[in-house]
């Protein structure tokens, strides 16, 4: 019983240290972040390298299933837009998503994800 409470304790501690945060992208002295639209990055960060834009397949809420028939018909996916920035020599690639014309997330990595 000492053991599984002890457990529980490293468990709750890892989780409350573990915390949420939103990754942002600096350009040309000012910051992009989530929930900033289209027109904001553009003037914050210039033209992209790249632009992809594709539809989405929406997902029931806690579901890994794309919605069912009838709704799929109402609702058959959901714009995204990928911008992807070379932030130069040293810097990982940033790919900015967007969804509904916001900011959705920013990822970083060596390719294009």
């Amino acid at each position: 019983m000492v053991l599984f409470i002890r457990a529980l304790l490293v468990a709750l501690v890892a989780l409350l240290c573990t915390s949420a945060h939103a990754e942002s992208l600096r350009c040309n002295g000012q910051i992009a972040s989530e929930g900033d639209s289209r027109l904001s990055v553009l003037y914050k960060c210039g033209e992209p390298l790249l632009r992809d834009a594709f539809c989405a397949p929406i997902y029931s809420y806690g579901s890994l299933r794309p919605l069912p028939e009838p709704y799929a018909s109402l609702f058959p996916c959901q714009q995204v837009e990928e911008w992807l920035y070379d932030r130069g020599p040293g810097n990982l690639l940033a790919t900015v998503r967007f969804a509904s014309g916001v900011v959705q997330s920013i990822t970083y990595g060596r390719s294009p994800h």
